[in-house]
């Protein structure tokens, strides 16, 4: 929520930001301010990735957290172009780690049979902080309400703000039974576990079986240094490397370079003023998190492969139709939030398939940092570039120049649905350690 939060206001700011009642910025340094973000949240991912799994997932969300706090509200008080950038690239720090925070929480503590439902509708409330990032913005930059050049700013205070409470809601969330076990400490495992079991008892249900579950002594906890992780991923695992990279890459450029350049789009090319921006993202983001809700369950029970590809082909084909229809001048800013909308219902879901198949993937001992290296990886390759390059594209005025970014996003969406088909992995209805033995449980490699 809240990186959909950040990335929408931006979006939804855009012209108020570059304005006469901003910062004067023009199309390509809000691309380029998008781009620091990016690079900030790669940074974050790899810095707090590693951690994440050697201090424990709840103690960085609070430290994840923390830090988006401090640079979102820093962000509203920027000064210049370069002051805006570096903060933005501070929030995305924040942001960055929790991806590998969060993810991996998820993983470790929903049922196999809900696993793909689950991170698919909570990845996807991205677009709940994306639909108040819309609302927001029309309250902010209503001048009945607040000046041009106070209204803005107040968003990303209020922005920051929110995190107090996210932060007091994580209080509620217990550490992973799955990572104090790999840290010896199997007495707090047990405690939260019995709490689960004591849960379920008391609202009528009933406690499986366990007696012919297979068991799994994990013998030595670990410690990996990334040079460690390379040599796993790249011995063990390197088809589930070259498929969770094509994957999160490929939805980097799509995401970043459609929606962090959509308010550009429509203010510059479409005629719609800077303060109605949030009308049009809105119901944008709305479809976003149907995508997620509704298809979600069909992960578990269709399956990973078929759903992962068949959303990023349809989403690939869908951008480049109305890239054409773009380009024709076709559509009015109704009409082409409508196809955007329909096109990222699917592309949302394909989305947050990319980051379910890299939590799933890896073992249990590197599962945070995996998750941060392809995050990391996937929005450097593809990502950091694209909000610059859609800029850079939309201030040439021409129709046609944008036509090619919206071609290179789709493509790059049809090759990821044709590498899943190649190498995806049937991962729906079972257990982690499955899919991926623990370290432990693996003889050693030369």
């Amino acid at each position: 929520m809240l990186d959909g939060l950040e990335v929408t206001l931006v979006g939804s700011l855009s012209g108020a930001i570059g304005g006469a009642h901003g910062l004067h910025l023009s199309a390509s340094e809000i691309g380029l301010a998008a781009s620091a973000y990016l690079a900030g949240a790669v940074l974050g991912a790899l810095c707090f990735g590693g951690m994440t799994d050697s201090f424990g997932r709840k103690r960085l969300f609070t430290a994840t957290v923390g830090l988006y706090l401090v640079a979102t509200i820093l962000t509203g008080l920027s000064w210049n172009a370069w002051s805006f950038a570096l903060f933005r690239c501070a929030t995305g720090a924040g942001i960055g780690g929790e991806y590998a925070a969060i993810n991996s929480a998820i993983q470790e503590f929903v049922p196999a049979r809900r696993r793909g439902m689950t991170d698919l509708i909570v990845n996807g409330s991205f677009w709940i902080g994306a639909a108040l990032g819309a609302v927001g913005s029309l309250v902010v930059l209503d001048p009945h309400f607040f000046k041009p050049e106070i209204g803005w700013r107040l968003a990303f205070v209020v922005g920051g703000a929110l995190a107090l409470v996210v932060i007091w809601l994580r209080r509620f969330v217990p550490e992973s039974p799955r990572w104090l076990i790999v840290h010896d400490r199997e007495p707090e495992a047990a405690r939260i576990v019995d709490e689960f079991e004591r849960r379920v008892v008391e609202v009528g249900g009933s406690l499986s079986d366990i007696s012919s579950i297979r068991r799994l002594k994990m013998s030595q906890s670990y410690h990996l240094t990334l040079a460690e992780v390379a040599g796993v991923l790249l011995h063990r695992y390197p088809t589930r490397v070259v498929l969770g990279l094509v994957l999160m890459a490929t939805q980097a450029f799509f995401y970043n370079a459609i929606f962090f350049t959509y308010g550009l789009v429509l203010t510059r090319f479409e005629g719609v003023a800077p303060n109605a921006v949030g009308w049009f993202i809105l119901p944008f983001a709305l479809g976003n998190f149907l995508g997620p809700l509704l298809l979600g369950a069909l992960f578990d029970t269709v399956g990973r492969k078929p759903m992962i590809a068949v959303t990023y082909a349809l989403a690939g084909v869908l951008i480049i139709v109305l890239g054409f229809l773009f380009r024709a001048g076709a559509l009015d800013a109704a009409q082409q939030t409508l196809g955007w909308t329909v096109t990222f219902f699917f592309a949302s879901a394909a989305a947050s398939g990319a980051y379910l198949t890299v939590g799933e993937s890896f073992p249990l001992e590197m599962r945070a940092l995996a998750i941060a290296l392809f995050y990391a990886a996937g929005t450097a390759i593809g990502g950091i570039a694209a909000p610059a390059l859609l800029g850079a594209l939309i201030e040439t005025g021409s129709r046609s120049e944008v036509l090619l970014g919206y071609l290179l996003g789709g493509a790059l969406m049809l090759v990821a649905a044709v590498t899943e088909l190649a190498l995806g992995i049937a991962a729906e209805r079972r257990p982690l350690e499955e899919i991926a033995a623990p370290l432990s449980q693996l003889p050693p490699f030369v």
